[in-house]
């Protein structure tokens, strides 16, 4: 036991470390813009996709890319778009590639997160080093509950928070008068993602796709990739459900990781887009000893 709490505990270190790392890495991908809605917008590249709603007098973005330098794109895609100013932020959860573009949008904006998404970027600060959200630009408002609905210029939106998945803080987006949901991280490809160290969990992760599946809407955004369908969600946690209940079955019976690696698979770390975080099998084989 102590062995493998040894094992856990060292894991837990370099992922912290990876991710930092992984946070300020360089982004690539040029951004595209695509549109959903006459006024619903998602910008992909720069590090995370990124929402547009274009409200009354003004703009809500959800999700800001991974640099100061990507943030300043996606204002100027932005601009391409429409002429209102960016009023508002919402964010889906606190890794750097959603959040760290805020260096560019103007400090005082109001920028809205789940309580423990703020708690993460505090904590982040703290410690100081690559990966720490820009000074300035924390969530100035926290959601606290697992609904609620608020309206900003003139649109109304709802936040769900069913329990740590991905992360701790994750913070689903819906606009229940246009059925759109942006999902931030919590859907992939391949395996879900889970930043443990943040206290995300593969239970959590469960709870919340679930509870997705109960909003209105046939259009997910997801932190990356494209845009998925409800039956995308549906297949997607059939799949997972079916690969942790067997996971945790092996672990009854006394295998070892790399004997259940072998057995069900194991999706590269991060679902094979380089994050360097434990893997599906292997988060759910430490929380069921």
């Amino acid at each position: 036991m102590f062995s493998r709490t040894r094992m856990w505990v060292s894991l837990i270190v370099l992922q912290s470390i990876s991710v930092l790392a992984f946070a300020q890495a360089p982004a690539t991908a040029p951004l595209a813009t695509n549109q959903l809605k006459p006024d619903i917008f998602w910008i992909s590249g720069g590090g995370g996709n990124s929402g547009v709603i274009i409200g009354d007098k003004g703009v809500i973005v959800i999700d800001a890319k991974i640099s100061a330098e990507s943030g300043k794109q996606l204002l100027e895609e932005i601009a391409k778009i429409t002429t209102k100013p960016v009023k508002a932020v919402i964010l889906t959860h606190s890794d750097g590639d959603h959040v760290n573009g805020l260096a560019s949008f103007p400090e005082g904006i109001r920028i809205i997160a789940h309580e423990n998404n703020r708690k993460e970027q505090e904590q982040a600060l703290a410690a100081g080093g690559r990966g720490a959200p820009p000074v300035g630009h924390l969530p100035t408002e926290v959601l606290t509950k697992n609904k609620e609905s608020f309206v900003i210029e003139g649109v109304k939106f709802e936040g769900y928070h069913w329990g740590p998945a991905h992360t701790s803080g994750d913070l689903v987006i819906y606009l229940p008068k246009e059925k759109v949901v942006f999902t931030g991280d919590l859907t992939a490809n391949g395996d879900p993602r889970i930043h443990s160290e943040k206290g995300g969990t593969t239970l959590g992760w469960i709870t919340t796709s679930t509870g997705m599946l109960h909003l209105d809407s046939d259009q997910f955004v997801p932190g990356h990739g494209m845009v998925l369908s409800k039956s995308d969600i549906q297949a997607k946690l059939k799949q997972t459900e079916a690969k942790r209940a067997k996971i945790q079955a092996l672990v009854k019976q006394g295998k070892s990781l790399e004997e259940i690696k072998s057995e069900v698979g194991d999706d590269p770390p991060g679902g094979g887009m380089g994050a360097p975080f434990p893997s599906f099998t292997e988060l759910v084989f430490q929380e069921s000893m």
